[in-house]
This record gives C-alpha cells, structure tokens and sequence, in this order.
C-alpha cells in the first residue's frame, strides 16, 4: 500500500462528512476540498543583487521540498530602475501529497513557533473561497539554518480551494487544524 498524507486521509475519513453535514450537500463532490498552495515572494532587491532570487529559490525549495520557480518583471519600471524581464520574485505551487504535507507542517510546527502567536486572522478571504496569509519570517520553519540566512523575509500563503463561498472555505480550513483567531 502506498503512502498517504495524514491530513489526506483525515479530510477523507472525518472532513468530507463533516462538512457535507454541515452544508447538507447531496453529492460528496459538492464538498469542498483543497485545490492548491501557492508560497510566493516578492524581491525588490534583487534588481541591485541577484544573488538574493537564489537565496529564495534555495529557501523555498527547502521548505517545501519542491524546486520553486523565479517571477520576472511584465514591464519597463524606470522609477524601480526596473527593466521587462528582469527577475523580481519566487513563487513555487503545491499541489497532491506536497500541499497535504506542507500543509501539516505549516500547522503544526511553522506557526507555533511564531511569537506571541494567538491565532491567524480570518479576513484573509477573497470573496471566492480562497484565502490568503502573509508570514513576517521565514525562519518559523524548522528547515531553514538560521545560521545561513542572509536576510529575513516574509513570504505570501494563497490556500486556494474549490468552495464557492467563504464560509465554505473558512469551514474546511478550521477543519483541516488552521488556528484561526475567536472573535
């Protein structure tokens, strides 16, 4: 038998019924699920020195075990000294037993390690069902060297989900252990 993520198997086994109680959907496909994970970020440095997308792409290559990929400029920025095509960011998509690992990483030993940390806001919604998280830190991960960091930085989380509401998607995220913060 081949591995399966625990977070794959708990939204199969205790989520998906959950959730399909909850929103009284007729179909199990209705339910909502997670589609992907999108860790990205922006470089604006890196128009003086280009070392720094390496040192990103190496970061989130670490963190997620899967090689990233840089963004590079669509246009001319002469007040930027920004050239089109020059490269300015680093995104790296999750998707399968990636994502579900990721996932659990991310909830149980990245985000408590954030200090005085009481929970992630929940107006991170974008009206579509997708919901979006900016980390200050890169190194709440435990893959990442402190010692061979050269600058922090934060990074942007994109959960994108295939609900069609947000209180479908805010529903499967607490479901699948994101903390969100009680009103």
């Amino acid at each position: 038998m081949s591995y399966v993520p625990r977070l794959k198997e708990e939204y199969n086994s205790k989520i998906l019924p959950a959730l399909r109680e909850e929103f009284s959907y007729s179909n199990p496909m209705e339910v909502p699920r997670l589609k992907k994970i999108v860790l990205s970020r922006g470089v604006g440095a890196a128009i003086a020195d280009k070392k720094l997308i390496d040192h990103s792409i190496e970061e989130f290559s670490t963190i997620t075990g899967q090689k990233a990929v840089q963004t590079i400029s669509k246009k001319d920025v002469a007040s930027f000294k920004l050239r089109k095509g020059m490269p300015i960011g680093v995104k790296v998509t999750l998707r399968g037993y990636r994502m579900y690992e990721f996932l659990d990483r991310l909830i149980t030993s990245a985000l408590p390690r954030v200090r005085d940390f009481s929970g992630i806001k929940s107006d991170g919604f974008d009206g579509r069902g997708n919901y979006n998280l900016g980390i200050i830190e890169q190194i709440i991960f435990p893959e990442i060297n402190i010692d061979r960091v050269n600058r922090i930085q934060g990074m942007d989380i994109s959960f994108v989900t295939s609900a069609d509401t947000d209180q479908e998607a805010k529903s499967l995220l607490t479901e699948l252990g994101l903390p969100f913060k009680k009103k």
